[in-house]
């Protein structure tokens, strides 16, 4: 009996998780960091609660902050336009 209300209970919450867990796998590329201890061991234990892996719950929580910050996202659309200057620049040095 209590294993069933446990149950149920973990599916009510994954049901409110801000986070949901991957349908299918994207492309991919590794990025290195270092964090707190505390804040990877609630990464850990997010990704266990959706289940999902580590990388997943990373991903997707960044997602997530640059789809709700405004600012970042005014920042960006004024910034795009040089990082794509730089990158075209850079591409015609390594040619020449």
């Amino acid at each position: 009996m209590q294993d069933v209300v446990e149950r149920e209970l973990r599916k009510e919450k994954k049901d409110l998780a801000l986070l949901k867990a991957p349908t299918k796998q994207s492309k991919t590329t590794t990025l290195q960091v270092r964090l707190e201890e505390e804040v990877r061991r609630k990464i850990d234990r997010y990704a266990e609660f959706i289940e999902a892996n580590p990388s997943y719950v990373v991903s997707e929580a960044l997602k997530l902050l640059f789809k709700k910050d405004n600012e970042f996202k005014r920042w960006l659309g004024q910034h795009i336009n040089n990082h794509q200057e730089q990158m075209a620049g850079d591409a015609l040095r390594r040619n020449v």
